[in-house]
């Protein structure tokens, strides 16, 4: 990635992978302290006090626990039911960690999927290794630049194929990532519904700006999306769901303006936990 990675724009992407790595070490500390009983709450709350123990004061937005058949958001219909719960884990039980904080004016957003208890877990197993397809998919696709509409319906059409649902529908416009930049640097940034109001001025400025020039930092499967990937450094989130059970990943998926379709994208880092795992094949 030479011409893609050098100077400011090297050091901007160190930004960001630190903040992502940051994330993802929440994430694996969280999850390993895990146990039954443990409510989504407390487990949000847990990613929440290990990341301020490390300096973040700011967020892209809180951290989110999912347990059990809402890993797969079973009856999901308004926003507020993404919030965290009282839904105790149980021994065996799939679990999601979702989390965005902002880590010296970098925001990240990841989330990591796990199962309580040493398995095995084979379905969430199989849920989890068959990621590794759409994460492949979404890069080649992003380097032909394939509009945004295009490349969604063919990870649903992925999905169909393996036998599963498509739960990022769920979310908000259905969205399967969304654009992020860097923000101000600030000891303490309110949130409004558990997300930071940096994060939503910068998400609203770049609506605007979308909006007038035919762009949306939303990657949705509405006509809003319908265009080339935008330059810049999106937040993917497949996210599969099987009969009450769901996995996911997010990390960042880096575009640029290069002519080098090796150059023109590629994701922020390889060295992440779902991509270590797929390597041992596991």
């Amino acid at each position: 990635m030479a011409s893609a990675l050098t100077g400011e724009r090297a050091a901007e992407l160190r930004g960001f992978s630190s903040a992502q790595r940051l994330a993802y070490e929440c994430a694996e500390a969280v999850a390993a302290r895990l146990r039954p009983g443990v409510t989504e709450r407390e487990a949000a709350r847990m990613q929440r006090d290990w990341l301020r123990a490390r300096g973040v004061r700011d967020w892209f937005h809180l951290p989110f626990a999912w347990f059990g058949d809402r890993t797969a958001f079973t009856g999901f219909r308004i926003p507020l039911q993404f919030f965290p719960t009282n839904r105790r884990l149980e021994e065996g039980m799939p679990f999601i960690l979702d989390l965005a904080p902002v880590h010296r004016g970098f925001p990240a957003d990841v989330g990591y999927s796990g199962c309580l208890g040493p398995g095995p877990h084979p379905l969430h197993d199989k849920l989890l290794a068959d990621l590794q397809a759409h994460r492949e998919l979404l890069l080649r696709e992003v380097r032909e630049r394939r509009p945004l509409r295009e490349i969604y319906e063919d990870v649903d059409r992925l999905m169909v194929r393996q036998g599963y649902e498509n739960r990022h529908r769920a979310y908000p416009f259905g969205v399967i990532a969304h654009k992020i930049g860097r923000v101000s640097d600030r000891r303490w940034s309110p949130h409004v519904l558990g997300f930071g109001t940096q994060a939503l001025k910068g998400l609203a400025s770049d609506a605007l700006h979308g909006h007038r020039d035919g762009w949306s930092p939303l990657w949705s499967p509405y006509r809003f999306s319908d265009h080339p990937p935008r330059p810049g450094l999106w937040a993917v989130e497949p996210h599969l769901g099987f009969r009450g059970t769901g996995a996911k990943f997010e990390e960042i998926l880096v575009v640029t303006d290069s002519g080098d379709p090796a150059e023109s994208a590629f994701w922020l880092d390889d060295d992440l936990p779902h991509v270590r795992r797929w390597a041992k094949g596991a």
